[in-house]
């Protein structure tokens, strides 16, 4: 081989080299990109054991941290239920006062480890997924639930009815702020007596 050759041969490698090094710089970052939307928030502990079986069902959202997908949302509800494949399908809905319109959102959710951990994903957007973590649950009856995102911007106190009686709401209020969560920030849902089985006729997200 003349050292032309070698020297071409050497430079296309380089290149090659190079090219497969920022693809897998791409691939890295891209991989840690969607594990940071899907992490566990420092210092929270997803409850366990955690029975998805009795988690299934209709929540009313109590109260949240602000987010642009559910901005000027009341009546606000999610109804998880089990499919065929094993993993959930969630059903976000809330009623948008300014437009006069109900607003539907329908997503996936799936473990992501053991079915006995509180610690979900959900996506309403193909491949994306955000966490879904369970730091407080009504362990005896699944009546409430603290539940939190992938950081300390995701956070809302669900339960099986409208309201909360006034000790479980400072409670979960009082572990929120213990977490690190600026309590100050929360949105209390309003639920007014509005006809719920209306249809949606927009998207939520």
């Amino acid at each position: 081989m003349s050292a032309g050759l070698r020297v071409a041969g050497r430079s296309l490698r380089q290149h090659l080299s190079g090219a497969g090094l920022k693809r897998a710089a791409l691939l890295l970052l891209s991989v840690a990109a969607l594990s940071a939307c899907t992490s566990v928030p420092d210092g929270v502990t997803p409850v366990s054991p955690f029975e998805l079986d009795r988690y299934l069902g209709r929540w009313y959202e109590i109260a949240r941290l602000d987010h642009s997908f559910e901005r000027e949302l009341s009546d606000v509800t999610a109804d998880y239920r089990l499919q065929a494949d094993g993993s959930v399908e969630v059903i976000n809905r809330g009623y948008d006062g300014k437009k006069a319109e109900w607003r539907e959102a329908v997503g996936r959710a799936v473990f992501l480890g053991e079915r006995d951990v509180g610690s979900l994903k959900v996506s309403f957007f193909g491949p994306f997924y955000g966490g879904y973590h369970i730091a407080d649950l009504d362990q005896p009856s699944y009546r409430w639930a603290l539940v939190t995102g992938p950081d300390r911007d995701y956070l809302w106190i669900l339960a099986r009815t409208p309201e909360l009686p006034a000790e479980v709401r400072e409670r979960l209020v009082s572990k929120a702020s213990a977490l690190g969560f600026d309590t100050s920030r929360l949105i209390w849902v309003e639920h007014k007596p509005l006809d719920v089985s209306a249809p949606a006729r927009a998207s939520a997200h």
